[in-house]
This record gives C-alpha cells, structure tokens and sequence, in this order.
C-alpha cells in the first residue's frame, strides 16, 4: 500500500520528511474509506440478503477497495505502479462478480476468500517492508493479519450457508474499516512526528538536515 519489498533501499533506516508528505496525503482518503467500510460492515449485517444481492454488494466493495488503492501514493514511483496494479484486479474482481449469472453461495465465497488473502498477504508484506521507515507500520501488519485468516475462514467451507458468509464479510468491513480509520490519523501526524523527531536529533547535536531514525520514536510512542 505504502511500501512494497525491495522499493526504497535508499530510505531503507530512515524516513525524510518529503518521504512523510507523500505518505501522509492519503490520510482523508484512507479516512474515508474505512468509514465507508464501517457503515457497510453495518448494513451486511442488518440486511437480509439473497444471493444476488449480497454478491452485487460485495462486488461492489471490490471496486471501491480498487478505486481506493489505486488511488493510494505510495513512498515512491514503483509502489504507486504496484496499487494500481491490484487496485484494477480488485476492480476487475468486483465487475465479474456482479455480471456473475446466478451467483451462489460458492462463487461469492471462492471470490471473497481469495480477495482476503491476497490483499491480506500484500499488507503483511507492505508491512515488513515498512518496519524500518513509518513508525506505525504494525497497524498495517494488523490489517494484513485480519484479511488473510479470514479469507481462509470464507475458502474452507464455500459450500457453506448464506449466513456464514454474511458474517466473513460483515466481520471484514466493520474491523478492517475501524483500523484504517485509526490508521488515518496516525498517517496525518506524521510529517510533524518526523519533524519532532529531527528536532530531538538536532538537539543531541545531529544536523538538522539528517534524517531521523525511526526506531527512535517508534520506541517512544510504545
């Protein structure tokens, strides 16, 4: 989403305060989504949903999920490249299940299952590569571990009921929503965390050009 394995060897102890910037303008974005995930996490599981219309719903959810990360500014050009690319299959994978002709119960699960893991599997991913540059990246590792045990949950039993999953995917917006929502304010402060954490390097004697080291206060805000 951010930060992709491979892609800042530069920035690979430190993070700049341009570095932040760009980071941080997906704030409202990501504000927005996870509110949206919220109240349709709430609407899951008031409705009561027949098979083609959760599946249109969900389908749906893709295509907003992929509008939103291929929106999403990454540390640099290659990551931003990276979300469009999955920001079209998620797109492409929210248009196929809703022309689906009479989805059942299998398809959606098949197509909610495999989502979940992979993009789960590209948070966790995004967010080990991380670990040494955004402070907070732990919150996208928890994003990650959310999607991929719960994508496994939905692909264990797709023959499963209606019910089961209604409750994968009213269970996957409301948590996942919340946690981008928090992860958006943490994401909005942080060029100013950078910029105090420079300041207490400049303090000690370090240029204030350097850039700061991140384990610095990641460790102060545990």
């Amino acid at each position: 989403m951010f930060v992709a394995p491979g892609t800042v060897p530069d920035l690979a102890k430190r993070l700049t305060h341009d570095a932040a910037e760009r980071i941080a303008r997906n704030w409202w974005m990501l504000l927005l989504n996870g509110l949206l995930m919220v109240v349709a996490g709430v609407l899951i599981f008031s409705i009561n949903w027949s098979i083609r219309s959760l599946a249109t719903f969900i389908g749906a959810l893709f295509i907003l999920e992929g509008v939103s990360l291929a929106l999403t500014s990454g540390i640099d050009a290659r990551v931003n490249r990276s979300n469009v690319a999955v920001g079209l299959l998620s797109v492409a994978a929210g248009v196929a299940i809703i022309v689906w002709p009479t989805p059942g119960v299998i398809a959606v699960a098949i197509f909610l299952g495999s989502w979940l893991v992979v993009v789960g599997t590209l948070t966790i991913s995004s967010a080990l590569a991380a670990r040494r540059i955004l402070p907070d990246w732990w919150m996208l590792l928890i994003l990650g571990l959310l999607e991929v045990p719960l994508g496994v949950l939905a692909l264990a039993d797709p023959g499963g009921t209606l019910a089961a999953i209604i409750t994968v995917g009213g269970i996957w917006t409301v948590v996942i929503g919340v946690m981008r929502i928090a992860l958006s304010f943490e994401l909005k402060t942080l060029p100013a965390r950078v910029d105090q954490a420079t300041d207490a390097h400049a303090g000690n004697g370090t240029s204030r050009a350097a850039a700061p080291d991140p384990s610095r206060f990641v460790s102060a805000r545990s």
